[in-house]
C-alpha cells in the first residue's frame, strides 16, 4: 500500500453571510493519525465534505498525493469515509455492505471481511434497523473499509460506544495507522479519547486554523510554569518574585507554586542559595484538554450563561 499524505491547502466557505471556512491550510501524514478538533460550528464537518467533493469550496483545495477526491480513479479503493450512517433498517449490515460492493466493483466476500475487522461477524446477518448506536459505528466503519483504503477519513466514530468499544476503536485506528501505514483523520469532541490515540492534532475555531503538530509540540508550547513543593513556600514565594514572573498557590496543595516566568534550574539554584528545602520540583506539562480550551477560548458556538457574565 502506497502511502498517501492529504493537503488541504487554502479551503474557504461561505453559507450566506456565515463564513463556515476560511482560508482553512493543513496537512495529514501518513502512518499517523490524527485527531481533528474544534468547538461545534468551527467547520470541522463542512471541511471534510469539501474534501470529499460532498460540497463544492469557494476557494481552495484538498488532494490526495496531488489529487483532488474527484480525479481519483477508484475513489472508494483509495479513501474511505464516515461521515453519517446510512442504512436501509430491514437490511443485514452485511447485505448493506454486499450493495457497496456490487456498487463499486469490489468482491462480495469483502462484506464478511470487514464485518470480522469491526467485531460484527455475528450480527452482520441481523437487520441494521435493530443495531445499537455504537453497531451502527462499526457498520459505518465496516462501509469505509471496504476498498481497503490508504486513507480513512472519520467524522465522530466513537459516538454510542461502550468503553470497551472505544479501547477496541483506539488500538484498531492505531494499527491502520502504525503497523499498515494508512492515513487516518479522526473529528471528535472526545478530548481525552484523542489524547490517547492520536499522534498530531489539528485545532480549527471559527473556520481558521488555530493550531497543528504532535501532542508534544502543543504542550511544549502551552505552558511555561514550574511546580515547585516546599515546606518553606512563602518564603520561597517571597526569593522567587521578580519582575516577569507569576507566582500562584497550586490547587490542592498548600506547600505547592505554580510559578512562570523562572526556569526549574533557575529556581532550584535560588532555592539552594537560600536554603529552602525543596520536595518537587517540576515542568508543569498541559493535557490536551488545557491546551485545547485555552487555544479556542471564546471561539464556542454556544457559551453558558455563566460564562458570559450572566447571572
Amino acid at each position: 500500500m502506497d502511502p498517501v499524505r492529504v493537503e488541504v491547502d487554502g479551503l474557504t466557505k461561505t453559507f450566506g453571510k456565515v463564513r463556515a471556512v476560511d482560508d482553512l491550510s493543513f496537512t495529514v501524514e501518513p502512518g499517523q493519525v490524527t485527531g481533528f478538533l474544534g468547538p461545534n460550528g468551527a467547520g470541522k464537518t463542512t471541511t471534510l465534505r469539501m474534501a470529499l467533493g460532498l460540497i463544492t469550496p469557494d476557494t481552495g483545495t484538498t488532494t490526495f498525493n496531488g489529487v483532488r477526491y474527484a480525479g481519483l480513479p477508484e475513489p472508494m479503493r483509495q479513501v474511505g469515509a464516515v461521515l453519517e450512517t446510512a442504512f436501509h433498517p430491514a437490511r443485514s449490515g452485511r447485505d448493506h455492505l454486499r450493495v457497496y460492493c456490487r456498487a463499486t466493483g469490489l468482491p462480495v466476500g469483502r462484506a464478511d471481511e470487514v464485518l470480522e475487522q469491526v467485531g460484527l461477524g455475528t450480527a452482520g446477518r441481523r437487520r441494521a434497523g435493530g443495531y445499537s448506536l455504537g453497531m451502527r459505528q462499526r457498520l459505518g466503519l465496516a462501509t469505509a473499509l471496504l476498498g481497503d483504503p490508504a486513507v480513512l477519513v472519520l467524522d465522530e466514530p466513537a459516538n454510542g460506544l461502550d468503553p470497551e468499544g472505544i479501547q477496541w476503536l483506539r488500538g484498531f485506528l492505531r494499527h491502520l495507522a502504525h503497523d499498515q501505514g494508512r492515513t487516518v483523520l479522526v473529528s471528535s469532541h472526545l478530548l481525552a479519547e484523542v489524547e490517547q490515540t492520536a499522534d498530531r492534532v489539528v485545532i480549527v475555531g471559527a473556520g481558521k486554523l488555530v493550531r497543528q503538530g504532535t501532542l508534544a509540540e502543543l504542550r511544549s508550547g502551552s505552558s511555561g510554569s514550574v511546580l515547585v513543593r516546599s515546606p518553606q513556600s512563602t518564603a520561597l514565594a517571597d526569593l522567587l518574585r521578580t519582575s516577569g514572573t507569576t507566582i500562584v498557590r497550586t490547587d490542592g496543595a498548600p506547600d505547592g507554586l505554580t510559578v512562570t516566568g523562572l526556569s526549574t534550574d533557575e529556581i532550584g539554584r535560588r532555592a539552594f542559595a537560600g536554603g529552602i528545602e525543596l520536595h518537587e520540583l517540576r515542568p508543569r506539562t498541559s493535557g490536551l484538554e488545557e491546551v485545547y480550551f485555552r487555544l479556542t477560548a471564546g471561539q464556542e458556538q454556544y457559551a453558558a450563561a455563566s460564562e458570559q457574565g450572566a447571572v
